[in-house]
């Protein structure tokens, strides 16, 4: 048996709806701007020649429900409100038409960012690793079994923070459908079960403060929930 010099990481579980076992987190990419009126919002042309990603690392992981600190070094954090996907079989260069059977599940996330970081990087040509890939940055809620719900193309993706709505379309607006990511993504990397894919996010993203309350839905998947704690 190989000896640590310290205690390895435990794996990373996300809760699975009506199981009691958990889904191992593997890698977590997120597709940017994958909805136009998103794009716009942020001052960029649409893309719709192919996705592109960023990624985060799985122990930036949080349940839905849980509170998080206000992230060091930005003073401007956003939420993002995203349909995920679960893949629960592995492939590499899955055919479009093949793709939808790789997938384990779905469920809501939030891609929380550090806005002004991001937009620095963007400016400077530089990756946006400071303003997307941070710790509690990935929020999670149950992930619900594609065998249980199907594969949603269409339905309401929302947000409100305190209650008011902030996000509001519609799955059926994603610029690059879920097996088109698959089989993109799946062109770059071996896919792997327990990968999570962040499809993006629609307008209407927004700066949240501590003590903010965060909650959205989408329409057939399920609901997701985030309380902003203090700085630490």
């Amino acid at each position: 048996m190989t000896q640590y010099i310290f205690t390895p990481p435990a794996v990373i579980g996300a809760s699975i709806r009506g199981r009691a076992e958990a889904f191992p987190i593997q890698r977590i990419f997120c597709v940017g701007r994958n909805y136009e009126a998103h794009a716009k919002e942020m001052g960029v042309a649409v893309d719709r020649e192919a996705p592109f990603y960023f990624t985060k690392a799985a122990s930036d992981y949080v349940p839905s429900g849980a509170t998080v600190a206000y992230p060091p070094g930005t003073k401007n954090y956003h939420y993002e409100m995203e349909f995920v996907v679960a893949i629960g079989k592995a492939g590499f260069r899955i055919a479009e038409a093949d793709a939808l059977s790789h997938v384990y599940g779905y469920a809501c996330g939030l891609d929380m960012t550090r806005r002004d970081l991001q937009l620095q990087a963007r400016e400077k040509q530089r990756p946006w690793d400071l303003g997307k890939d941070f710790e509690e940055s990935a929020v999670l809620s149950e992930i619900v079994p594609a065998a249980e719900i199907g594969h949603p193309a269409k339905g309401k993706i929302e947000l409100a923070v305190n209650g008011a709505v902030k996000q509001s379309s519609d799955l059926s607006l994603l610029i690059h459908s879920v097996p088109a990511l698959i089989a993109h993504l799946s062109g770059y990397y071996h896919l792997l079960p327990g990968d999570l894919i962040y499809t993006g996010t629609p307008e209407g993203v927004g700066a949240v403060v501590a003590g903010d309350k965060i909650t959205g839905l989408i329409e057939g998947v399920g609901t997701i929930a985030l309380t902003v704690g203090a700085a630490e």
